[in-house]
């Protein structure tokens, strides 16, 4: 999939679920729970020893799931979530050193951002997708209008992530800067351990809905 597909894939989708899972037994019931509720996407982090794993099952067992990888925190990581299939990476922070093995393997990766010095950063990297993270944290959609607009001629778009949820999404998703929200309420990591996979696809389904309201 090349980026402009992978920027309209995201466009569409709206929402991406952030997901900490801790067993990979739970990674069937999880992504079912996801594709039932309409929103087959799925940014599974490198934050568990389970991570890799899960991402293997998914891909081979759900390949209709849009599948990512969240929390790369080291060479390492990027080079695995390639290996094991993983359509896109995004990281917390913006690290050289990934970046540059990014371009080097050709695997779209998203850094993340928070002022205009990184964000100029990560478009020295040839990158026009960049996360605004920790979005809440950092001033939520003014400090993103604020920050990104010197750059808006360049096509960059954001993926805020960090304190978005149902109640400020439709604010995040009418910025036209914005290519898609990443959230961990869709699927929380205790929402997951409890097996609670009916409010995940409610939450999913609930997400689709309102994306389907603003973006068709």
């Amino acid at each position: 999939m090349d980026i402009k597909d992978l920027q309209d894939k995201l466009f569409k989708t709206g929402v991406l679920p952030v997901i900490a899972i801790e067993s990979p037994e739970q990674a069937l019931p999880l992504a079912d729970a996801l594709i039932q509720g309409g929103l087959p996407v799925a940014e599974i982090t490198f934050r568990t020893e389970a991570a890799a794993e899960v991402i293997k099952i998914l891909k081979a067992e759900r390949p209709q799931l849009f599948l990512g990888a969240g929390t790369i925190l080291s060479v390492e990581n990027l080079v695995k979530a390639q290996e094991l299939g993983a359509l896109f990476g995004v990281s917390p922070g913006l690290n050289p050193a990934i970046c540059r093995k990014a371009q080097e393997l050709g695997f779209p990766f998203f850094p993340g951002v928070m002022t205009p010095s990184e964000i100029e950063e990560g478009l020295s990297f040839g990158t026009r997708i960049l996360k605004f993270f920790p979005a809440e944290a950092s001033g939520g959609t003014a400090m993103l209008k604020a920050s990104s607009a010197p750059y808006a001629h360049l096509g960059v778009r954001f993926i805020p992530t960090g304190g978005v949820n149902m109640k400020n999404l439709e604010e995040y998703l009418s910025m036209k800067e914005v290519l898609v929200v990443g959230g961990t309420w869709i699927a929380k990591k205790d929402m997951i351990a409890q097996a609670r996979w009916p409010d995940i696809r409610k939450a999913a389904s609930e997400a689709v809905s309102l994306v389907r309201k603003l973006r068709g």
